[in-house]
Protein backbone atom coordinates (compact mmCIF):
# COMPACT_ATOMS: atom_id res chain seq x y z
CA UNK A 1 0.00 0.00 0.00
CA UNK A 2 1.42 3.38 -1.00
CA UNK A 3 1.75 6.12 1.56
CA UNK A 4 1.45 9.78 0.56
CA UNK A 5 2.84 12.55 2.79
CA UNK A 6 0.25 15.30 3.38
CA UNK A 7 0.41 17.85 0.59
CA UNK A 8 0.36 20.77 3.00
CA UNK A 9 2.91 19.35 5.41
CA UNK A 10 5.47 21.96 6.46
CA UNK A 11 7.93 19.19 7.18
CA UNK A 12 7.53 17.85 3.67
CA UNK A 13 8.04 21.29 2.16
CA UNK A 14 11.18 21.84 4.20
CA UNK A 15 12.48 18.44 3.20
CA UNK A 16 11.97 19.13 -0.50
CA UNK A 17 13.53 22.57 -0.22
CA UNK A 18 16.63 21.09 1.34
CA UNK A 19 17.34 18.98 -1.72
CA UNK A 20 18.59 20.54 -4.91
CA UNK A 21 17.27 19.01 -8.09
CA UNK A 22 20.72 17.72 -9.00
CA UNK A 23 21.34 16.09 -5.62
CA UNK A 24 17.91 14.51 -5.62
CA UNK A 25 18.22 13.03 -9.11
CA UNK A 26 21.72 11.76 -8.42
CA UNK A 27 20.60 10.10 -5.21
CA UNK A 28 17.49 8.65 -6.75
CA UNK A 29 19.45 7.40 -9.74
CA UNK A 30 21.79 5.52 -7.43
CA UNK A 31 18.83 4.08 -5.59
CA UNK A 32 16.97 2.75 -8.59
CA UNK A 33 20.13 1.30 -10.11
CA UNK A 34 19.84 -1.41 -7.47
CA UNK A 35 17.84 -4.51 -8.39
CA UNK A 36 14.20 -4.95 -7.46
CA UNK A 37 12.84 -8.22 -6.09
CA UNK A 38 9.99 -9.82 -7.95
CA UNK A 39 8.21 -13.14 -8.59
CA UNK A 40 9.76 -16.29 -9.97
CA UNK A 41 8.01 -16.20 -13.30
CA UNK A 42 9.20 -12.79 -14.44
CA UNK A 43 12.23 -14.08 -16.26
CA UNK A 44 9.99 -15.88 -18.71
CA UNK A 45 8.30 -12.60 -19.53
CA UNK A 46 11.70 -11.29 -20.60
CA UNK A 47 12.17 -14.19 -22.94
CA UNK A 48 10.35 -14.58 -26.20
CA UNK A 49 6.98 -15.35 -24.62
CA UNK A 50 3.46 -15.27 -25.95
CA UNK A 51 3.40 -18.96 -25.10
CA UNK A 52 1.99 -18.90 -21.58
CA UNK A 53 -1.58 -19.48 -22.73
CA UNK A 54 -0.63 -22.64 -24.60
CA UNK A 55 1.70 -23.96 -21.93
CA UNK A 56 4.65 -24.03 -24.33
CA UNK A 57 8.13 -23.42 -23.00
CA UNK A 58 9.36 -19.87 -23.50
CA UNK A 59 12.37 -19.29 -25.71
CA UNK A 60 15.32 -18.06 -23.70
CA UNK A 61 17.05 -14.82 -24.69
CA UNK A 62 20.44 -15.03 -26.38
CA UNK A 63 23.50 -13.79 -24.47
CA UNK A 64 26.92 -12.76 -25.75
CA UNK A 65 30.32 -12.23 -24.17
CA UNK A 66 33.79 -11.29 -25.38
CA UNK A 67 36.80 -12.82 -23.62
CA UNK A 68 40.20 -11.33 -24.38
CA UNK A 69 43.65 -12.86 -23.93
CA UNK A 70 46.78 -10.83 -24.62
CA UNK A 71 49.83 -11.06 -26.87
CA UNK A 72 48.43 -13.39 -29.51
CA UNK A 73 48.57 -17.20 -29.54
CA UNK A 74 51.21 -19.42 -31.16
CA UNK A 75 49.54 -20.24 -34.53
CA UNK A 76 51.01 -23.73 -34.80
CA UNK A 77 49.31 -24.74 -31.56
CA UNK A 78 45.98 -23.09 -32.36
CA UNK A 79 44.86 -24.04 -35.86
CA UNK A 80 43.55 -27.53 -36.69
CA UNK A 81 45.26 -29.41 -39.48
CA UNK A 82 43.39 -30.42 -42.60
CA UNK A 83 40.24 -29.21 -44.27
CA UNK A 84 37.48 -27.13 -42.81
CA UNK A 85 34.26 -28.68 -41.54
CA UNK A 86 33.08 -30.93 -38.75
CA UNK A 87 35.79 -33.60 -39.07
CA UNK A 88 38.57 -31.63 -37.45
CA UNK A 89 40.86 -32.56 -34.61
CA UNK A 90 41.44 -30.12 -31.82
CA UNK A 91 44.99 -28.75 -31.91
CA UNK A 92 47.12 -29.11 -28.80
CA UNK A 93 46.31 -25.65 -27.38
CA UNK A 94 42.58 -26.32 -27.64
CA UNK A 95 42.53 -29.95 -26.54
CA UNK A 96 41.14 -28.98 -23.09
CA UNK A 97 37.91 -28.12 -24.94
CA UNK A 98 37.28 -31.73 -25.90
CA UNK A 99 34.11 -32.03 -23.77
CA UNK A 100 32.54 -29.00 -25.49
CA UNK A 101 34.06 -29.56 -28.94
CA UNK A 102 30.63 -29.81 -30.54
CA UNK A 103 29.66 -26.43 -29.08
CA UNK A 104 32.48 -24.39 -30.61
CA UNK A 105 33.65 -22.99 -33.93
CA UNK A 106 37.29 -22.21 -34.69
CA UNK A 107 37.21 -19.41 -37.26
CA UNK A 108 40.21 -18.45 -39.37
CA UNK A 109 40.59 -15.51 -41.76
CA UNK A 110 39.38 -12.72 -39.46
CA UNK A 111 41.42 -9.53 -39.32
CA UNK A 112 41.86 -6.37 -37.26
CA UNK A 113 43.68 -4.17 -39.77
CA UNK A 114 42.88 -1.07 -37.69
CA UNK A 115 45.66 -2.30 -35.39
CA UNK A 116 48.30 -2.17 -38.15
CA UNK A 117 51.13 0.37 -37.65
CA UNK A 118 50.78 2.53 -40.78
CA UNK A 119 52.25 5.99 -40.00
CA UNK A 120 51.91 5.59 -36.22
CA UNK A 121 54.86 3.23 -35.82
CA UNK A 122 55.22 1.17 -32.66
CA UNK A 123 52.31 0.47 -30.34
CA UNK A 124 50.73 -2.74 -31.67
CA UNK A 125 49.60 -3.91 -28.24
CA UNK A 126 47.65 -0.73 -27.56
CA UNK A 127 46.16 -0.80 -31.04
CA UNK A 128 45.23 -4.49 -30.75
CA UNK A 129 43.37 -3.94 -27.48
CA UNK A 130 41.85 -0.59 -28.37
CA UNK A 131 40.44 -1.69 -31.71
CA UNK A 132 39.39 -5.28 -30.96
CA UNK A 133 35.70 -4.54 -30.37
CA UNK A 134 35.49 -1.19 -32.16
CA UNK A 135 37.16 -1.73 -35.52
CA UNK A 136 38.20 1.94 -35.38
CA UNK A 137 41.78 3.15 -35.51
CA UNK A 138 42.75 4.75 -32.20
CA UNK A 139 44.44 8.09 -31.69
CA UNK A 140 48.08 7.87 -30.66
CA UNK A 141 48.20 9.83 -27.43
CA UNK A 142 49.33 9.25 -23.88
CA UNK A 143 47.24 12.16 -22.66
CA UNK A 144 43.56 12.54 -21.85
CA UNK A 145 42.58 13.21 -25.48
CA UNK A 146 41.99 9.54 -26.23
CA UNK A 147 39.81 8.59 -29.19
CA UNK A 148 38.59 5.19 -30.34
CA UNK A 149 35.09 4.10 -31.35
CA UNK A 150 31.94 2.57 -29.88
CA UNK A 151 32.52 -1.12 -29.12
CA UNK A 152 30.08 -3.72 -30.46
CA UNK A 153 28.90 -4.71 -26.98
CA UNK A 154 27.77 -1.14 -26.36
CA UNK A 155 26.22 -0.78 -29.80
CA UNK A 156 24.06 -3.81 -29.01
CA UNK A 157 23.41 -2.65 -25.43
CA UNK A 158 22.03 0.62 -26.79
CA UNK A 159 19.36 -1.46 -28.54
CA UNK A 160 18.48 -4.20 -26.08
CA UNK A 161 20.13 -3.22 -22.79
CA UNK A 162 16.86 -1.87 -21.39
CA UNK A 163 15.48 -5.41 -21.27
CA UNK A 164 17.69 -6.35 -18.31
CA UNK A 165 18.66 -4.69 -15.04
CA UNK A 166 22.17 -4.04 -16.34
CA UNK A 167 22.61 -3.14 -20.02
CA UNK A 168 26.08 -4.70 -19.99
CA UNK A 169 28.73 -6.00 -17.62
CA UNK A 170 32.43 -5.14 -17.87
CA UNK A 171 34.88 -7.40 -16.05
CA UNK A 172 38.66 -7.74 -15.79
CA UNK A 173 41.27 -9.91 -14.12
CA UNK A 174 43.86 -7.16 -14.46
CA UNK A 175 44.42 -3.69 -13.05
CA UNK A 176 42.42 -0.56 -13.85
CA UNK A 177 44.47 2.03 -15.70
CA UNK A 178 42.90 5.05 -17.35
CA UNK A 179 45.91 7.25 -18.05
CA UNK A 180 49.65 7.21 -18.65
CA UNK A 181 51.84 5.90 -21.45
CA UNK A 182 51.56 2.12 -21.68
CA UNK A 183 52.81 1.38 -25.20
CA UNK A 184 55.06 3.62 -27.29
CA UNK A 185 53.04 6.79 -26.77
CA UNK A 186 49.59 5.20 -26.50
CA UNK A 187 47.42 5.74 -23.43
CA UNK A 188 46.91 2.88 -21.00
CA UNK A 189 43.17 3.32 -21.60
CA UNK A 190 43.50 1.41 -24.87
CA UNK A 191 45.04 -1.69 -23.31
CA UNK A 192 43.01 -1.88 -20.10
CA UNK A 193 39.49 -1.39 -21.51
CA UNK A 194 37.56 -3.52 -23.99
CA UNK A 195 34.22 -1.70 -23.83
CA UNK A 196 33.82 1.84 -25.20
CA UNK A 197 30.58 3.72 -24.59
CA UNK A 198 31.69 6.47 -26.98
CA UNK A 199 34.94 7.24 -28.84
CA UNK A 200 36.19 9.17 -25.82
CA UNK A 201 34.57 7.15 -23.03
CA UNK A 202 35.90 3.68 -22.18
CA UNK A 203 33.93 1.73 -19.60
CA UNK A 204 36.31 0.70 -16.85
CA UNK A 205 35.92 -3.00 -16.01
CA UNK A 206 35.57 -4.27 -12.45
CA UNK A 207 38.41 -6.57 -11.31
CA UNK A 208 37.03 -7.41 -7.85
CA UNK A 209 34.63 -10.41 -7.97
CA UNK A 210 33.12 -9.48 -4.60
CA UNK A 211 32.14 -6.03 -5.88
CA UNK A 212 30.71 -7.62 -9.02
CA UNK A 213 28.58 -9.95 -6.92
CA UNK A 214 27.34 -7.15 -4.66
CA UNK A 215 26.54 -4.96 -7.65
CA UNK A 216 24.44 -7.75 -9.14
CA UNK A 217 22.73 -9.04 -6.01
CA UNK A 218 23.54 -6.77 -3.05
CA UNK A 219 25.53 -7.47 0.10
CA UNK A 220 24.87 -9.72 3.07
CA UNK A 221 23.40 -13.20 3.27
CA UNK A 222 20.79 -14.35 0.79
CA UNK A 223 17.95 -13.54 3.21
CA UNK A 224 19.39 -10.09 3.90
CA UNK A 225 19.73 -9.39 0.18
CA UNK A 226 16.10 -10.32 -0.44
CA UNK A 227 14.88 -8.09 2.41
CA UNK A 228 17.06 -5.20 1.25
CA UNK A 229 15.73 -5.42 -2.29
CA UNK A 230 12.13 -5.35 -1.10
CA UNK A 231 12.83 -2.36 1.12
CA UNK A 232 14.56 -0.45 -1.68
CA UNK A 233 11.63 -1.09 -4.01
CA UNK A 234 9.18 0.33 -1.46
CA UNK A 235 11.40 3.33 -0.70
CA UNK A 236 11.89 4.14 -4.37
CA UNK A 237 8.16 4.29 -5.02
CA UNK A 238 7.53 6.27 -1.84
CA UNK A 239 10.09 8.91 -2.83
CA UNK A 240 8.54 9.26 -6.28
CA UNK A 241 5.05 9.63 -4.83
CA UNK A 242 6.29 12.33 -2.47
CA UNK A 243 8.10 14.33 -5.15
CA UNK A 244 5.30 14.14 -7.70
CA UNK A 245 2.60 15.16 -5.20
CA UNK A 246 4.59 18.09 -3.90
CA UNK A 247 5.70 19.19 -7.38
CA UNK A 248 2.10 19.36 -8.63
CA UNK A 249 1.27 21.67 -5.74
CA UNK A 250 4.21 23.93 -6.55
CA UNK A 251 3.44 23.91 -10.26
CA UNK A 252 0.21 25.89 -9.81
CA UNK A 253 2.17 28.80 -8.34
CA UNK A 254 4.85 29.12 -11.04
CA UNK A 255 5.24 31.45 -14.00
CA UNK A 256 5.72 30.37 -17.58
CA UNK A 257 9.48 29.79 -17.69
CA UNK A 258 9.65 28.13 -14.28
CA UNK A 259 6.65 25.99 -15.19
CA UNK A 260 8.54 24.82 -18.29
CA UNK A 261 11.58 23.99 -16.18
CA UNK A 262 9.43 22.04 -13.76
CA UNK A 263 7.79 20.18 -16.63
CA UNK A 264 11.22 19.09 -17.81
CA UNK A 265 12.03 17.99 -14.29
CA UNK A 266 8.81 16.01 -13.95
CA UNK A 267 9.54 14.37 -17.30
CA UNK A 268 12.86 13.21 -15.88
CA UNK A 269 11.13 11.91 -12.76
CA UNK A 270 8.58 10.11 -14.89
CA UNK A 271 11.37 8.46 -16.87
CA UNK A 272 12.85 7.24 -13.60
CA UNK A 273 9.45 5.95 -12.56
CA UNK A 274 9.16 4.04 -15.82
CA UNK A 275 12.58 2.54 -15.26
CA UNK A 276 11.43 1.35 -11.83
CA UNK A 277 8.28 -0.14 -13.33
CA UNK A 278 10.39 -2.01 -15.88
CA UNK A 279 12.71 -3.21 -13.11
CA UNK A 280 9.73 -4.43 -11.09
CA UNK A 281 8.71 -6.55 -14.07
CA UNK A 282 12.13 -8.15 -14.29
CA UNK A 283 13.23 -11.21 -12.43
CA UNK A 284 15.96 -10.79 -9.84
CA UNK A 285 17.25 -14.21 -8.86
CA UNK A 286 19.22 -14.01 -5.65
CA UNK A 287 21.60 -16.97 -5.79
CA UNK A 288 22.00 -19.16 -2.75
CA UNK A 289 25.66 -18.24 -2.49
CA UNK A 290 27.87 -15.89 -0.56
CA UNK A 291 29.90 -13.15 -2.20
CA UNK A 292 33.52 -14.01 -3.03
CA UNK A 293 36.18 -12.64 -0.70
CA UNK A 294 37.79 -9.97 -2.87
CA UNK A 295 40.56 -10.59 -5.39
CA UNK A 296 42.30 -13.92 -4.74
CA UNK A 297 46.11 -13.97 -4.86
CA UNK A 298 46.13 -16.83 -7.36
CA UNK A 299 45.57 -15.64 -10.94
CA UNK A 300 43.82 -18.85 -11.96
CA UNK A 301 41.39 -18.55 -9.05
CA UNK A 302 40.73 -14.95 -10.06
CA UNK A 303 39.87 -15.99 -13.61
CA UNK A 304 37.54 -18.73 -12.45
CA UNK A 305 35.75 -16.41 -10.02
CA UNK A 306 35.15 -13.90 -12.79
CA UNK A 307 33.85 -16.65 -15.03
CA UNK A 308 31.50 -17.67 -12.20
CA UNK A 309 30.26 -14.07 -11.89
CA UNK A 310 29.58 -14.05 -15.63
CA UNK A 311 27.61 -17.28 -15.41
CA UNK A 312 25.54 -15.92 -12.50
CA UNK A 313 24.81 -12.72 -14.43
CA UNK A 314 23.58 -14.69 -17.45
CA UNK A 315 21.76 -17.32 -15.39
CA UNK A 316 19.76 -14.67 -13.51
CA UNK A 317 19.20 -12.61 -16.67
CA UNK A 318 20.81 -9.64 -14.94
CA UNK A 319 22.46 -8.83 -18.27
CA UNK A 320 22.85 -10.43 -21.67
CA UNK A 321 26.02 -8.63 -22.77
CA UNK A 322 29.46 -8.85 -21.16
CA UNK A 323 33.16 -8.34 -21.73
CA UNK A 324 35.98 -9.94 -19.77
CA UNK A 325 39.54 -8.73 -20.15
CA UNK A 326 41.37 -11.78 -18.84
CA UNK A 327 44.65 -9.86 -19.04
CA UNK A 328 45.51 -6.54 -20.60
CA UNK A 329 47.16 -6.50 -24.01
CA UNK A 330 50.95 -6.44 -23.60
CA UNK A 331 50.73 -8.18 -20.22
CA UNK A 332 54.11 -9.39 -18.98
CA UNK A 333 52.71 -11.57 -16.20
CA UNK A 334 54.76 -14.57 -15.13
CA UNK A 335 53.22 -18.02 -14.68
CA UNK A 336 54.83 -19.68 -11.68
CA UNK A 337 51.80 -22.03 -11.62
CA UNK A 338 53.31 -23.87 -14.57
CA UNK A 339 56.95 -23.18 -13.81
CA UNK A 340 57.44 -20.18 -16.12
CA UNK A 341 59.28 -17.29 -14.48
CA UNK A 342 59.73 -15.12 -17.58
CA UNK A 343 57.14 -12.53 -18.54
CA UNK A 344 54.48 -13.49 -21.10
CA UNK A 345 55.05 -10.49 -23.37
CA UNK A 346 58.80 -10.96 -23.39
CA UNK A 347 58.42 -14.63 -24.26
CA UNK A 348 56.17 -13.92 -27.23
CA UNK A 349 59.14 -12.22 -28.91
CA UNK A 350 60.64 -15.68 -29.22
CA UNK A 351 62.81 -15.11 -32.34
CA UNK A 352 61.68 -18.54 -33.50
CA UNK A 353 63.67 -20.26 -30.74
CA UNK A 354 61.93 -23.61 -30.05
CA UNK A 355 62.41 -23.64 -26.27
CA UNK A 356 60.85 -20.17 -25.93
CA UNK A 357 57.99 -21.05 -28.29
CA UNK A 358 57.32 -24.12 -26.13
CA UNK A 359 56.90 -21.91 -23.06
CA UNK A 360 54.45 -19.60 -24.83
CA UNK A 361 52.47 -22.65 -25.94
CA UNK A 362 52.21 -23.72 -22.30
CA UNK A 363 50.80 -20.31 -21.39
CA UNK A 364 48.32 -20.56 -24.28
CA UNK A 365 47.32 -24.01 -23.03
CA UNK A 366 46.94 -22.73 -19.45
CA UNK A 367 44.51 -20.05 -20.58
CA UNK A 368 42.60 -22.61 -22.68
CA UNK A 369 42.18 -24.90 -19.65
CA UNK A 370 40.44 -22.10 -17.77
CA UNK A 371 38.27 -21.37 -20.80
CA UNK A 372 37.31 -25.05 -20.96
CA UNK A 373 36.19 -25.13 -17.32
CA UNK A 374 34.05 -22.06 -17.95
CA UNK A 375 32.43 -23.46 -21.10
CA UNK A 376 31.80 -26.83 -19.46
CA UNK A 377 30.06 -25.12 -16.57
CA UNK A 378 28.01 -23.05 -19.02
CA UNK A 379 27.06 -26.29 -20.78
CA UNK A 380 25.98 -27.87 -17.48
CA UNK A 381 23.86 -24.89 -16.39
CA UNK A 382 20.24 -24.99 -17.51
CA UNK A 383 18.54 -21.93 -18.94
CA UNK A 384 14.83 -21.15 -18.58
CA UNK A 385 13.93 -23.14 -21.72
CA UNK A 386 15.70 -26.30 -20.58
CA UNK A 387 18.63 -25.77 -22.93
CA UNK A 388 22.06 -25.02 -21.54
CA UNK A 389 23.37 -21.49 -21.04
CA UNK A 390 26.08 -22.32 -23.56
CA UNK A 391 23.51 -23.33 -26.17
CA UNK A 392 21.79 -19.96 -25.71
CA UNK A 393 25.00 -17.91 -25.77
CA UNK A 394 27.67 -16.62 -28.14
CA UNK A 395 31.09 -16.47 -26.48
CA UNK A 396 34.01 -14.99 -28.43
CA UNK A 397 37.47 -15.94 -27.15
CA UNK A 398 40.57 -14.54 -28.77
CA UNK A 399 43.15 -11.81 -29.15
CA UNK A 400 43.72 -8.70 -31.27
CA UNK A 401 47.24 -9.95 -31.94
CA UNK A 402 47.79 -13.06 -34.02
CA UNK A 403 51.51 -13.84 -34.02
CA UNK A 404 52.91 -12.00 -31.01
CA UNK A 405 56.45 -12.36 -32.29
CA UNK A 406 55.74 -10.30 -35.41
CA UNK A 407 52.77 -8.28 -34.11
CA UNK A 408 50.44 -9.38 -36.89
CA UNK A 409 46.73 -8.63 -36.90
CA UNK A 410 45.52 -10.90 -39.69
CA UNK A 411 44.17 -14.42 -39.26
CA UNK A 412 43.41 -13.72 -35.62
CA UNK A 413 43.03 -16.65 -33.21
CA UNK A 414 39.25 -16.55 -32.75
CA UNK A 415 36.96 -19.14 -31.20
CA UNK A 416 33.18 -18.77 -31.10
CA UNK A 417 31.47 -20.94 -28.48
CA UNK A 418 27.76 -21.53 -28.07
CA UNK A 419 24.90 -22.03 -30.48
CA UNK A 420 23.28 -18.62 -30.15
CA UNK A 421 19.99 -20.25 -29.21
CA UNK A 422 20.25 -22.65 -32.15
CA UNK A 423 21.10 -20.07 -34.81
CA UNK A 424 24.78 -21.07 -35.11
CA UNK A 425 26.29 -24.22 -36.64
CA UNK A 426 28.72 -25.44 -34.02
CA UNK A 427 31.31 -28.19 -33.92
CA UNK A 428 33.23 -26.90 -36.93
CA UNK A 429 36.51 -25.52 -38.17
CA UNK A 430 35.59 -22.57 -40.40
CA UNK A 431 38.07 -21.28 -42.97
CA UNK A 432 36.56 -17.91 -43.78
CA UNK A 433 37.82 -15.67 -46.53
CA UNK A 434 39.88 -12.73 -45.20
CA UNK A 435 37.42 -10.31 -43.61
CA UNK A 436 37.26 -7.79 -40.76
CA UNK A 437 36.39 -9.36 -37.42
CA UNK A 438 33.68 -6.71 -37.21
CA UNK A 439 31.78 -8.72 -39.84
CA UNK A 440 31.43 -11.47 -37.23
CA UNK A 441 30.19 -8.91 -34.72
CA UNK A 442 27.43 -7.73 -37.08
CA UNK A 443 26.22 -11.31 -37.46
CA UNK A 444 26.19 -11.68 -33.68
CA UNK A 445 24.32 -8.39 -33.24
CA UNK A 446 21.59 -9.68 -35.55
CA UNK A 447 21.15 -12.76 -33.38
CA UNK A 448 20.93 -10.59 -30.27
CA UNK A 449 17.91 -8.81 -31.76
CA UNK A 450 19.68 -5.52 -32.39
CA UNK A 451 18.15 -3.66 -35.33
CA UNK A 452 19.60 -1.15 -37.75
CA UNK A 453 23.31 -1.78 -37.16
CA UNK A 454 24.31 -1.82 -40.80
CA UNK A 455 28.01 -1.16 -40.21
CA UNK A 456 30.41 -1.38 -37.31
CA UNK A 457 33.89 0.07 -37.47
CA UNK A 458 35.65 -1.26 -40.57
CA UNK A 459 33.02 -3.92 -41.37
CA UNK A 460 32.30 -4.80 -44.97
CA UNK A 461 29.21 -6.97 -44.41
CA UNK A 462 27.98 -9.94 -42.39
CA UNK A 463 29.97 -13.12 -41.79
CA UNK A 464 27.54 -15.62 -43.25
CA UNK A 465 29.13 -18.99 -42.55
CA UNK A 466 28.83 -19.31 -38.78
Amino acid sequence: MKTHPPKNSNAAAERLASLSRRRFLRGLGACIALPAFNSLGAIRALADTGTAATGAVAKAPVKMAFLYVPNGIIPAGWWPEGEAGANFELPRTLQPLAKVRDQVQIISGLEDVSANPEADGAGDHARAGGTFLTGVRIKKTAGSDIHSGVSIDQAVADQIGHQTRFPSLELSCDAIRKAGDCDSGYSCAYEYNLAWRSPIQPLSPEPNPRLVFERLFGSGTREERVDNLKRRQQEQQSILDFVLDDARTVQRKLGGRDREKLDQYLTSVREIEQRIERAEGMKVVNPDADAPVGVPPDFGDHIQLMFDMLILAFQTDSTRIATLLIAAEGSNRTFSEIGISEGHHNLTHHRNEPDIIAKVKEIDLWYAKHLARFLEKMDQTKDVDGQSLLHNSMIVYGSGNADGNRHTHTNLPILLAGAGGGSLRTGRYVKAKPAPITNLYLSMADRMGAKGIERHGDSTGRLADI
